[in-house]
């Protein structure tokens, strides 16, 4: 059984407020887009394994969150759940914001429970999803989201970007997440996210942003020459996706930046 686990923007971020657990509140549209990795289960042939291809994975298998969503389930649902032999083709960018990992461990419980026959409903999969990480829970619906809390609360928006085309820019700059939280200061939304899709995507520049744009950008100047660059080249809206170093840009249908020069190596895609 084969699945495409895609990934997602973030249109406006807002940091909000620090918790007691070290978790931050925030405020934030996330948007899936038509990019994918490629997921596979296959009956095994001895115990379960998982074997990676494309991009090269940090961290070792037990850390893997397509690793951890089969266990997931295999320790509540025992022998329902078969030894499988998993196969991860890894196409999308990884430490890039547009949660990719989180997409391949969300997709590998669908996977398990449309292959297994274990009847979880989008609820229960998000609950399992929610074990995974914060923005987990999103792939299981794949639709365009508001979300608050740690990310984890949502309800669904009526946004759609078909009409227009995105140029997604994605450096090879690692930002440690952790490390792009510290650097924000919380405060109030200055704009409610859930307003947006009443306001015309040619006015969005003036009334969301990324929180995380100022600090990261400061640190990778090169960044910010990406966007501006965008920008330059006719973006409608442009915007560094989660706690970057993804730069994304909304364009009129067909168009986009025909070349970007840049400090950094990057990779380019375009969904028109």
């Amino acid at each position: 059984m084969l699945l495409f686990p895609g990934c997602k923007i973030n249109i406006g971020l807002f940091v909000t407020n620090r918790r007691s657990d070290g978790y931050h509140e925030l405020e934030t549209i996330f948007y899936p887009l038509d990019l994918h990795d490629v997921l596979e289960v296959v009956p095994a042939k001895d115990k379960t394994s998982l074997s990676v291809s494309g991009k090269k994975i940090p961290g070792d298998m037990e850390s893997n969150l397509v690793w951890k969503a089969y266990h997931l389930l295999k320790k509540d649902f025992g022998d329902a759940v078969p030894e499988l032999d998993i196969y991860l083709n890894k196409t999308l960018p990884m430490g890039a914001g547009l949660g990719g990992g989180s997409a391949d461990g969300s997709y590998m419980l669908r996977l398990v429970n449309d292959y297994c026959k274990l009847g979880l409903n989008d609820e229960q999969l998000a609950a399992y999803a929610l074990q995974l990480g914060s923005d987990c829970p999103f792939f299981i619906y794949n639709t365009p989201q508001f979300a608050k809390g740690r990310g984890e609360k949502m309800q669904p928006i009526d946004i759609d970007l078909s009409p227009y085309s995105i140029q997604l820019i994605c450096p090879q700059v690692h930002v440690p997440t952790a490390k792009a939280f510290s650097l924000v200061v919380p405060c109030d939304a200055p704009y409610d996210l859930r307003k947006l899709p009443q306001l015309p995507v040619e006015q969005w520049k003036y009334y969301i942003s990324n929180d995380f744009e100022t600090p990261i950008f400061s640190i990778h100047t090169a960044l910010a020459e990406i966007k501006d660059q965008l920008y330059k080249a006719g973006a409608i809206y442009a915007s560094m996706s989660g706690s970057g170093s993804s730069i994304y840009a909304i364009f009129k249908k067909g168009e986009k930046a025909e070349e970007i020069k840049a400090r950094v190596f990057y990779e380019s895609f375009y969904i028109e």
